[in-house]
């Protein structure tokens, strides 16, 4: 009875439109009355649930993009992209996958990645004969990157969810996972995210005929020279610096990943109120009033989780999970590919922080059985959710790109298969070629991370 008042009343509030963690609290709490449990129970798991010292870096993390985003930085990485593969055929769109990587990953947010380059890209490309569907996808799709980036805050919740998840499997003590890892092991998918999404931007520019350009205004066909490049890269490196500032704090051990995102806010706003002095009083309110709004948002719903993860416990939810998943296959190619489209399927429906939260305790162990460490699930996991993004009915990024291209959700859907493609291109190469995400952090920290 418990179990059906739980998965039914979540389900039912989500289909009536409730919010997602208002949806998961109030099923919890109608669960904790089936079953005769103190509501103070309730209150003690969503408070210890959000009372965790690391989520500091939550806010930092998402201050700092706000900042970024509201500070010019955008105009000056759009500038280096365009000089550097703006010259080829469809040049706007190349140029805007590079861009919308790059601002990723100092952004750290799909959503304010495609804010800002949206923002300037996407009315540019329509101007110059390129689709409004064409714009939207190639900014939308290339902006999923910044989920997978060092300042992702994402990755800060994935690392709290799989502390919470793992323990002692079959025996064996298995540690939680290090956020200096998570955020090396980003670095290979997004590269290659990066350039799946310029084959298939190059790929549909040369087959619609669009225009090449490299200042936004007149049709250039001739490369700038490498120049014209290392300027534009040397005006937009301040802005990229915050990434190599996280990476260099975390990997020498200079500070922690929550005193990197303060360090990570305190360097964006000299770079912006001293150096660029294009932050206003009212951009760096707007900062504020978003970066609060979006954090209370979020750790409302790391508390709501928690209960539903005390709840799941109670219940058994992950073992009876896991024995029907072992019941259906033994084989970790099949087991791992099972979950991957369970994940992907949730991902339509359910927001990235909450998707993490709640899928994290349900599959990490049964991953860890089939020899997938938390590192590489994490990948897994931050790219199913990534591509959840960009899927209507929820589909946040989506949703935002339409808005700013001015045009509906189902017309940009119809092109947007080659950038699904590339997406789940990186997340099979992600599940079953373990080196792509855990190469880079082996080799940076010096000792096997899995």
């Amino acid at each position: 009875m418990a179990l059906t008042v739980l998965c039914l009343g979540f389900v039912v509030l989500l289909l009536l439109g409730v919010p997602v963690a208002i949806a998961i609290g109030l099923a919890c709490l109608a669960t904790f009355a089936v079953e005769g449990l103190p509501f103070e129970t309730a209150i003690q798991m969503m408070v210890s649930g959000m009372n965790v010292f690391s989520f500091l870096a939550i806010p930092f993390f998402i201050f700092s993009g706000e900042l970024m985003l509201h500070g010019g930085i955008a105009d000056k990485i759009v500038n280096f992209a365009r000089s550097l593969v703006g010259h080829w055929k469809g040049g706007l769109g190349l140029a805007n996958v590079v861009a919308s990587t790059l601002f990723g990953g100092v952004s750290g947010s799909p959503v304010a990645d495609t804010s800002a380059m949206g923002g300037v890209m996407i009315p540019i490309m329509k101007r110059e004969g390129y689709s409004a569907a064409y714009a939207v996808n190639v900014t939308t799709h290339a902006s999923l990157s910044g989920a997978l980036m060092p300042t992702s805050h994402n990755m800060i919740i994935y690392a709290f969810a799989a502390q919470a998840a793992t323990g002692m499997i079959d025996g064996t003590a298995i540690r939680g996972v290090s956020i200096g890892d998570l955020m090396f092991a980003g670095l290979v998918p997004v590269f290659w995210i990066m350039v799946c999404m310029l084959v298939a931007a190059y790929w549909q520019a040369a087959s619609h005929g669009y225009p090449r350009s490299v200042d936004g205004r007149s049709m250039v066909q001739r490369f700038p020279g490498w120049s014209a490049v290392l300027g534009a890269f040397i005006a937009s490196l301040p802005g990229l610096g915050v990434i190599l500032i996280i990476l260099v704090c975390v990997m020498k051990g200079i500070t922690t990943a929550t005193e990197a995102a303060a360090i990570a806010v305190t360097y964006s706003l000299l770079l912006t109120v001293v150096v660029y002095r294009t932050m206003t009083r009212v951009n760096l309110m707007k900062s504020l009033a978003r970066a609060s709004k979006t954090t209370g948002v979020i750790l409302l719903l790391i508390g709501v989780s928690n209960m539903l993860r005390y709840q799941m416990a109670y219940l058994e939810i992950p073992d009876a999970i896991e024995a029907a998943l072992l019941t259906a296959t033994t084989t970790p190619w099949v087991m791992l590919l099972y979950i991957n489209i369970i994940q992907i399927i949730l991902g339509i429906f359910l927001d990235m922080a909450a998707h993490i939260l709640i899928t994290t305790p349900l599959f990490l162990p049964l991953a860890i059985q089939m020899h997938v460490g938390p590192v590489q699930f994490g990948m897994m996991l931050l790219l199913n959710c990534a591509l959840g993004l960009v899927h209507p009915p929820v589909g946040t990024v989506q949703f935002v790109g339409c808005a700013i291209g001015n045009i509906s959700i189902g017309e940009a859907t119809k092109t947007a298969w080659p950038y699904y493609l590339a997406i789940l291109t990186a997340i099979m190469l992600v599940t079953y070629v373990p080196v792509f995400s855990t190469w880079l952090p082996s080799l940076i920290t010096g000792h096997p991370v899995l």
